[in-house]
């Protein structure tokens, strides 16, 4: 059972999909409203509510890098949960979300060909093992959108710090593969305007897909 929250365009031919928790819940409307702002396309967005954040969208155990808990392995029961919204094969499926859940969006579209295109805000690029993984296996999706605070490097926390790199690691080899890979700087530290980074996110996705 999975709980979810709709806005947009019911009959939309583009559907977003997003992993959410309870904070991220109470800006998504404003997200929403910018996404129609920054794009001239139809959508539907399903927000996925999460409920543990750390156990539910890591792809694979870890330990704490902030706190005292540890990372899961659910990510890919969250994934199989959000493939039964994806099952209209006239629709065109996105899937992004921020920090973890921007991880949880690139990571599954290792997964499946279900998402056209990923868009992925302020990623949690630093998640042990990730940048390897990616260049172990095979992206199974046309168009990456990448973003980061230009101050979320500047933090004493060793792990985190090498989001920058990281994320400039995944964005060349991306374009190395030849896919529609954009990464874009924002203004500010991991938690300045996560809803406009997202609907950023999602709307350069958005342009990407094809009219039907």
């Amino acid at each position: 059972m999975v709980d979810t929250f709709e806005y947009g365009s019911p009959d939309a031919d583009i559907v977003l999909i997003q992993p959410v928790d309870e904070y991220e819940l109470s800006s998504i409307e404003n997200e929403v409203n910018e996404i129609i702002r920054l794009s001239n396309k139809d959508f539907r967005l399903i927000a996925v509510k999460i409920e543990n954040w750390n156990r539910d969208l890591s792809p694979w155990k870890a330990k704490a890098v902030f706190g005292k808990e540890d990372f899961g392995d659910g990510a890919k029961e969250t994934l199989d949960r959000i493939l039964k919204l994806c099952t209209d094969k006239d629709k065109q499926y996105i899937i992004g979300g921020y920090s973890l859940a921007g991880l949880f969006s690139l990571w599954a579209s290792y997964q499946t060909d279900t998402f056209k295109a990923v868009a992925s805000a302020s990623p949690s690029m630093w998640f042990p093992g990730f940048i390897a993984y990616m260049k172990d296996n095979e992206i199974k999706t046309d168009a990456v959108y990448l973003s980061l605070g230009d101050k979320e490097m500047n933090t004493r926390n060793p792990v985190m710090a090498t989001v920058g790199d990281c994320i400039n690691g995944a964005y060349e080899y991306l374009k190395e593969k030849g896919l529609d890979v954009f990464l874009e700087w924002n203004k500010g530290n991991h938690f300045k305007d996560a809803d406009i980074r997202t609907a950023k996110a999602f709307s350069w996705a958005l342009e990407r897909m094809v009219e039907k």
